[in-house]
């Protein structure tokens, strides 16, 4: 059976409501679990540069990396400010201040303090976006030559049914804003299949699977030397 055909939703998370909600909110289990499949992927490598985590939110997941590597330290970028807008409490909550800094900006494109990095994550940004060869342009702009890259997402399920009862495992107990937003995200992800595609057309040579019944990994070492098709 084929995927149910993608709904996108708002690439910016910009209301102030929405953002305190997610800052707020546990999601220990997925970000703990983002670092843990990194880890898996490169096995023999001990981050000690400066990374940089595309679409960071309000730094949850880059605080849980700089926190498992000691001494890397974190660059986050993303465009919604009132996600940014919550991350000292974030940063400070995890005690990794001096380390994390984040960034507004908007992808591809954004100004840095590095033109770039020797390891780039990414975190739910992809579903958020029309057009994702936006976050792959962003690897290759921002990515030294061989650098590590791993990004996870949301994959999008068979059937709205599918969609549905997920929402229900997973964000049942959770605040309504969070239980309507994380089936609009289900409903706006990409399929495994659809990534490769895309991946393909960027000329990235990435690798990407599921790594549950609702997200995927893409892995593999980036370059920003060749050219992006569009």
């Amino acid at each position: 059976m084929p995927a149910m055909e993608r709904i996108p939703e708002p690439e910016l998370m910009d209301d102030a409501a929405q953002a305190r909600a997610y800052a707020e909110a546990d999601f220990s289990e997925p970000h703990q679990r983002f670092v843990e499949l990194f880890c898996e992927s490169f096995p023999s490598l001990e981050v000690e540069g400066t990374v940089l985590d595309l679409g960071c939110g309000p730094g949850d997941v880059a605080c849980r990396f700089a926190l498992r590597f000691a001494e890397a330290r974190v660059h986050g970028v993303d465009g919604a400010e009132a996600m940014l807008a919550e991350s000292a409490a974030v940063i400070g909550r995890h005690g990794v201040r001096g380390r994390v800094e984040l960034f507004q900006g908007y992808l591809p494109g954004a100004r840095l303090p590095r033109q770039s990095y020797p390891v780039i994550i990414s975190n739910s940004l992809l579903h958020h976006l029309s057009d994702p060869s936006i976050l792959w342009r962003s690897v290759r702009e921002y990515a030294e030559p061989g650098a590590a890259v791993f990004v996870m997402d949301l994959m999008r399920p068979e059937s709205e049914e599918q969609a549905q009862e997920l929402t229900r495992q997973y964000a049942g107990g959770e605040p309504e804003v969070l239980r309507r937003d994380f089936l609009h995200s289900l409903r706006a992800a990409y399929t495994v299949e659809e990534v490769r595609e895309q991946l393909q057309r960027a000329r990235l040579p990435l690798q990407v699977r599921p790594v549950s019944d609702r997200h995927l990994i893409v892995w593999g070492a980036g370059s920003q030397r060749s050219n992006i098709e569009s």
